[in-house]
């Protein structure tokens, strides 16, 4: 008994993933690096980068499944999100998708940067010989996409401060169903893309924006499809279930950067 927690926090138990992770991200950096230089490392450089990129991906998602599941039981099992401890996670995912808006904004920087200073000859935007994609075919279907399933999220949580399990669980389902629509139509416009990423400041600034944003609308679909997976096991209550929140949040803010996306780089920027 005297050795029981006095306080509300959280003191977390020593862990393998941060190291792993670590280790995950430099591999694939690295490997990505060498991929895309591929006269690096004596002209091997590509080989070699596909070599460190695999391992990169295995450890990422070894890290991701053991590190999930281990703040799976610490918040459903164990006890340890007490309401204090949420708050402190709130905190964070707000300071998180602030260091993700800077994130895009360095992306909107370069393409305004590009476009309104052209430092092309002729001094043209977008620059000669670039057909740019036509903003009333995928990438409005991806917007109305994308704006539909920031609808169907925030019908699932109602479901859920509700009580209604099922109701949660149909809602996150058309969600994740959405998030891969917006995946394979996004794939299908890069595969018939009139340029590539080499093409120059349109392409690459171009490819940069919408392929990270891309890569968000990925991790925000595997985020929501775990929190499928824990609906379906009843892991959330009305009372508490911030990873579904969290999720929410991240999923709505992937929303917002596509709009501006939408607006000034397939509008405007073309």
């Amino acid at each position: 008994m005297s050795g029981a927690a006095k306080h509300d926090f959280h003191m977390v138990e020593p862990s393998r993933w941060p190291m792993v992770g670590a280790i995950a991200a430099f591999s694939l950096a690295f490997g990505l690096v060498l991929y895309m230089h591929p006269d690096m490392a004596g002209g091997i450089g590509e080989m070699f980068g596909i070599l460190t990129i695999a391992p990169g991906i295995i450890l990422m998602a070894a890290t991701m499944i053991g590190w999930w599941r281990d703040v799976v039981k610490e918040a459903t099992f164990q006890g340890h999100h007490t309401p204090v401890v949420q708050l402190g996670h709130r905190y964070g995912m707000m300071l998180f998708i602030a260091s993700e808006v800077m994130f895009f904004a360095a992306f909107f920087w370069a393409f305004f940067d590009s476009s309104l200073f052209p430092r092309v000859d002729p001094a043209v935007w977008p620059p000669e010989g670039i057909e740019t994609f036509h903003w009333y075919t995928i990438p409005l279907v991806n917007t109305l996409i994308l704006l539909s399933s920031g609808v169907t999220v925030t019908v699932a949580h109602h479901r859920l401060l509700e009580g209604s399990q099922s109701g949660t669980v149909r809602w996150l389902l058309f969600t994740v169903v959405l998030g891969v629509m917006f995946t394979a139509l996004q794939a299908y416009e890069y595969w018939h893309a009139p340029f590539s990423f080499t093409d120059g400041i349109y392409p690459s600034t171009f490819f940069m924006a919408t392929g990270f944003h891309g890569a968000h609308v990925i991790i925000g679909t595997t985020f929501l499809t775990v929190c499928l997976f824990r609906a379906i096991k009843g892991h959330f209550k009305p009372e508490h279930h911030f990873g579904f929140e969290a999720a929410a949040w991240y999923w709505h803010f992937v929303d917002v950067v596509w709009l501006f996306l939408f607006s000034c780089v397939y509008i405007w920027g073309s």
